[in-house]
């Protein structure tokens, strides 16, 4: 859970960090990316660029030397300015949704990826409680194999509880967006590599009585979070240092299990602060969130396991709160009962009954 913090800089520190030189030979060495991997990274980079110039100078050169092939990110402020840097960048090029203030945006790298389309979902009014900002999806090619990235940034802030008779409620708005994504993976982009990603202002491995991301959590065979090992590991890795806390993830289907077990794999919230002179340095002139990457060398689909429908559990009933049988009704918390034994609490906003 992201709780909003006041941020106090004093006057002495403020102009220490403006006298402080420009580390570059620093930033040089920083490394992400290698020409045999697959390189998905994700990013706030809070407001961009929240000291001007010199914010730019910084995001440029770090993009350039993580070398990701493609970058989700969060928080652009000033998209001219954006579209500015990008442009200067050689080899790369930028997806951004015209007229969106404070929007997602991808950078990606125009000779390793084939840019197919992009496009947002769930933009109707009704959906904007839970999804403040529209989720973005771009299709593209990498190796000539079909990948499908969904940016997101969550409504932050909240109390740590989920209140099920509040739609309102920061938690609850998070639960029926992940709800919402999750219907649109499962059944617009079955059987495809899909990422979803950004920040999703909550913590993964909550209890699950307060855990939003239940709806993926409870398919363990349809979706993994890549970040998990950062999620329920040290602080020092975590992707919000500030309060602390690991809000920015990265969640693969299954088509991608066996790129993310591979020997070669790597999954890390990147910690380029150490290469800018420090936290505080990197804080002020340029984000708050680190970026999280993930590096897989990419298997060609023909030798990815398809699962068998004998395999595939189904829906065999479906229950109330009360644990009353009823009929599928939309937007309605009930129990799903599965023919494996499972059951999950969900609320499903698909006007089908889910299978």
């Amino acid at each position: 859970m992201r709780i909003q913090q006041a941020k106090i800089i004093t006057t002495v520190t403020a102009l220490l960090l403006a006298l402080s030189p420009i580390q570059t030979q620093t930033l040089e060495d920083l490394e992400f990316g290698t020409e045999e991997t697959l390189d998905i990274i994700t990013w706030n980079i809070e407001w961009f660029p929240k000291n001007g110039a010199t914010t730019t100078g910084y995001v440029k050169e770090i993009l350039e030397n993580l070398a990701g092939d493609v970058y989700a990110i969060q928080e652009i402020d000033d998209t001219t300015a954006f579209k500015t840097m990008v442009d200067l960048m050689e080899d790369y090029e930028y997806v951004l949704m015209d007229g969106w203030f404070g929007g997602l945006v991808y950078v990606y790298n125009s000779q390793s990826i084939e840019m197919l389309e992009a496009f947002e979902i769930y933009t109707e009014s009704q959906y904007w409680s839970p999804l403040p900002r529209s989720p973005l999806v771009m299709k593209f090619k990498y190796q000539g194999e079909v990948l499908y990235i969904i940016n997101n940034h969550y409504k932050c802030c909240g109390d740590d509880y989920v209140d099920w008779n509040d739609d309102g409620d920061e938690e609850m708005r998070r639960m029926i967006a992940g709800t919402l994504i999750e219907e649109y993976m499962s059944e617009v982009l079955e059987g495809e590599r899909v990422i979803l990603l950004g920040d999703l202002n909550d913590l993964i491995d909550e209890v699950a009585s307060t855990n939003v991301f239940g709806g993926f959590l409870e398919e363990p065979e349809k979706y993994r979070f890549a970040d998990w090992d950062l999620a329920t590991g040290g602080v020092s890795g975590w992707s919000y240092p500030s309060w602390p806390s690991h809000l920015d993830h990265i969640l693969v289907t299954d088509e991608m299990f066996e790129e993310l077990d591979g020997e070669n794999a790597v999954v890390e919230a990147i910690d380029v602060a150490s290469n800018m002179g420090g936290w505080y340095q990197y804080e002020a002139n340029v984000s708050d969130h680190r970026p999280v990457g993930m590096r897989v060398e990419l298997e060609p689909n023909s030798m990815v396991e398809v699962l068998s429908e004998v395999g595939r559990k189904t829906l065999v009933g479906m229950t109330d709160v009360l644990g009353r049988e009823c009929p599928y009704e939309r937007g309605k918390v009930m129990i799903f009962r599965y023919s494996d034994g499972s059951v999950s609490r969900r609320i499903s906003l698909s006007e089908s009954q889910p299978e």
